[in-house]
């Protein structure tokens, strides 16, 4: 009996575990990727820009990408996996462009979803889902990253109103955004960090581009600036009080990057293994050269080990069994293998590994931004160090 062949990009045969819902949701974020995004992806990231972004949005919303997981108001209801694995191809062509899509629908819809009032999901989510309205997401401040709760945005009633003064940065979207999910510290409320749905239309708000960027070229940052910007009481998500509420948004984002960073791998790692069959030194393809082989062979394993993680997190997920914790250890460990991956394919690639012809540095650059955002990796390795040893050393 003859038996398959090993696939290089799949050495573990992850892919035969794989429900057909599953399958089927992949190959169309797959098909979404490169019919929109890939043939333009190294332009944009060198222009620091993207064109069109609400026909984008559009067509991301026509396909049933925006709030993929969420249930109902023209949210497709996948399976976490599945959304999982939609993350793993968006990621697969740029991280920028995974992060336009789960700031879309893991913060801004999934806060409305989850926290907000049922008038409030009628108002917004189908539109969202559509791609017609885009949402960013205010939690962090220049002053107030891994600590939220020292925000000094804030938030005062007068009235039947609020008023929201403060500043928020590193906003993906935000300077394309119809509204902002923006959180405050109320000042005469004893409930303290309240969460506010904030058209960026109104009187006293700007959202000006972030620019500069080494990373994330290819994703539309902003500020959320808030002059007394009023907004009215029907405006607050009325089941998030506290930091319970943002944080709930950002486990939700973290999950999709614990399978997105195992796209940019992949791609980084296809990338090298086929520049080294091709590339001819001394003789010979530097495929042949055992050092090569074993770059590869340790790429190949780090890929497998992540993808099997994010896998059983996503089985974990759809069982309702996930602890936040263990989404710490998804984003530590798979953030920090993918960027080593794309680092080793560097390597491989020489001078070419610099070049925005290959798509290896790109990857690099962007999961330099991964590393950092939705939490550190220096946050996470403490979050899981206090769920091993009950001691909170970060405080």
């Amino acid at each position: 009996m003859s038996r398959a062949a090993l696939q290089p990009l799949d050495p573990l045969g992850i892919a035969d575990l794989l429900s057909d819902e599953e399958r089927a949701v992949r190959d169309a974020a797959r098909e979404v990727a490169d019919r929109l995004v890939q043939p333009h992806i190294a332009g944009w990231f060198e222009d620091g820009t993207v064109p069109d972004v609400r026909g984008l949005f559009t067509e991301l919303g026509r396909t049933g990408l925006l709030g993929m997981h969420l249930e109902g108001y023209g949210c497709a209801g996948v399976s976490a996996t599945a959304y999982g694995l939609a993350c793993t191809e968006l990621e697969a062509t740029d991280s920028g462009f995974r992060s336009m899509v789960s700031v879309q629908g893991s913060l801004a819809m999934y806060a409305i979803h989850r926290w907000g009032s049922e008038e409030q999901k009628q108002q917004w989510l189908p539109g969202m889902a559509a791609g017609e309205t885009i949402g960013c997401f205010g939690l962090t401040e220049p002053d107030s990253g891994s600590d939220p709760g020292s925000m000094t945005t804030r938030a005062t009633r007068d009235g039947d109103d609020w008023l929201i003064t403060g500043r928020k940065m590193w906003i993906t979207n935000a300077p394309v955004a119809d509204i902002a999910v923006v959180w405050a510290q109320t000042t005469d409320d004893p409930s303290g960090i309240r969460g506010f749905i904030v058209p960026t239309g109104g009187e006293g708000l700007q959202t000006p581009t972030i620019h500069h960027k080494l990373s994330l070229r290819a994703s539309i940052t902003g500020e959320l600036v808030l002059d007394g910007v009023r907004v009215p009481v029907s405006a607050e998500l009325p089941g998030a009080q506290g930091l319970r509420g943002p944080l709930s948004c950002l486990n939700e984002a973290r999950f999709g990057i614990i399978f997105g960073v195992m796209g940019a791998a992949r791609a980084s790692f296809s990338a090298a293994l086929s520049y080294a069959a091709d590339r001819t030194q001394f003789g010979r393809p530097i495929a042949g050269f055992q050092l090569t082989q074993a770059k590869l062979a340790e790429m190949a394993a780090s890929l497998s080990t992540g993808s099997l993680l994010a896998l059983h997190l996503g089985l974990r997920k759809d069982a309702g069994t996930l602890l936040p914790a263990q989404v710490s250890l998804g984003k530590m460990n798979n953030v920090r293998a993918a960027l080593e991956i794309c680092r080793t394919a560097r390597t491989i690639l020489g001078g070419n590994g610099i070049s925005l012809e290959y798509p290896v540095i790109r990857h690099m650059v962007n999961l330099e931004t991964v590393l950092t955002y939705e939490g550190t990796h220096e946050m996470h390795t403490l979050v899981l160090g206090q769920a091993l040893t009950g001691i909170d050393a970060f405080r």
